[in-house]
């Protein structure tokens, strides 16, 4: 009985997924104030908050995207435990004078669900994934760094449909970065 609700939780994950394409909000930094119970949950970007850092460093410069993920739920990490499973994904805009390498995302956490015969890679709580830039020598003064990230929330029981979340990265290109 646990694999055929398993075997339809997905099925409905993956229509919900094939057929909205995504969620879309606007997002920006801060804490989330209260944790949403399961009841009040219509879409994976009420439990998931985005904030950006730019940080030059002395031998490389990265953007930071920090995930805030509500208590009692976590999100699919990158790469997902199997295919079908939505993975996190950050997917990063173009700005003038900066260019984007390969992201980092944080190693997972293994968690065993009742719905799930294997343990499945997650986030919970806070993770940060690194976007590694690189800075033309021309360029100077302020960047907007478009970024989106999509995910998919659950809790212990179910899976929410996926949101594409959107925000930017303030980039200061005066600051020491090379």
């Amino acid at each position: 009985m646990n694999r055929i609700i398993f075997v339809l939780c997905l099925l409905t994950a993956f229509f919900v997924a094939s057929c909205a394409n995504g969620i879309h909000s606007k997002t920006g930094g801060g804490r989330l104030s209260a944790s949403p119970t399961p009841a009040e949950i219509s879409s994976s970007a009420q439990v998931v908050k985005i904030n950006t850092t730019f940080m030059p460093r002395s031998s490389s410069t990265f953007g930071d995207v920090a995930l805030v993920i509500s208590p009692g739920f976590h999100i699919n990490a990158n790469p997902a435990t199997f295919p079908y499973l939505i993975a996190t994904e950050l997917q990063p805009g173009k700005a003038d004078g900066i260019s984007v390498g390969e992201i980092v995302y944080p190693p997972p956490s293994l968690k065993k669900f009742p719905f799930a015969e294997k343990e499945l890679a997650v986030y919970e709580g806070q993770v940060i994934i690194s976007l590694p830039l690189g800075i033309a020598s021309t360029a100077k003064g302020q960047r907007s760094l478009p970024v989106k990230v999509r995910v998919q929330a659950c809790d212990h029981e179910k899976c929410y449909p996926p949101s594409i979340m959107e925000t930017s990265m303030s980039i200061d290109l005066d600051l020491p970065h090379r």
